[in-house]
């Protein structure tokens, strides 16, 4: 926090750096043709590609924010680097910023993990103040997706078994 500053300018600011940063992230996507590159990852697209419908709760943990790759349903409206992208999530990511400057206990957040890999369930702005200000890790209660096992191998029929 800049010394000079009160609590409202420095969250307006942090906002706004933080907008800023997503737009230039934006358009050097846009420019080396990455487009997509620069996108968080959808949860739901990628559990219909793996398959991956069962779920089991694993408990309340710490988890690596850089481990943290997409949302489910909310991946629009951050980008890679979980920046902000809509100037619509504005005042719930300023009151998350306010939050973190005056050191409050924030609950934690809600995650989907698939992989080794986890997705925001609930607690986008949490995230995103938390990347933005380098925080390395955050407190989360974790769900985990397990994709659909592979098909077991076919039993031996005993006449193939007599012939070997």
């Amino acid at each position: 926090m800049i010394p000079y500053m009160d609590l409202n300018e420095q969250v307006d600011a942090d906002f706004t750096r933080a907008r800023r940063r997503a737009r230039l992230r934006g358009v050097v996507a846009r420019v080396r043709r990455e487009h997509t590159s620069n996108r968080l990852l959808s949860f739901d697209d990628l559990r219909r590609e793996l398959v991956a419908n069962n779920r089991r709760q694993r408990g309340t943990r710490v988890v690596e924010v850089e481990e943290i790759i997409g949302s489910v349903g909310r991946w629009r409206d951050f980008d890679r680097s979980f920046l902000p992208t809509r100037t619509s999530v504005g005042q719930r990511w300023k009151r998350v910023d306010r939050a973190f400057h005056r050191a409050e206990d924030l609950p934690p957040v809600e995650l989907y993990k698939l992989g080794d890999v986890y997705f925001v369930v609930d607690g986008h702005h949490r995230v995103s103040v938390a990347r933005y200000h380098d925080v390395p890790t955050v407190e989360a209660s974790v769900a985990e997706f397990y994709p659909k096992r592979p098909a077991a191998p076919a039993p031996m029929s005993s006449k193939s078994s007599l012939t070997a």
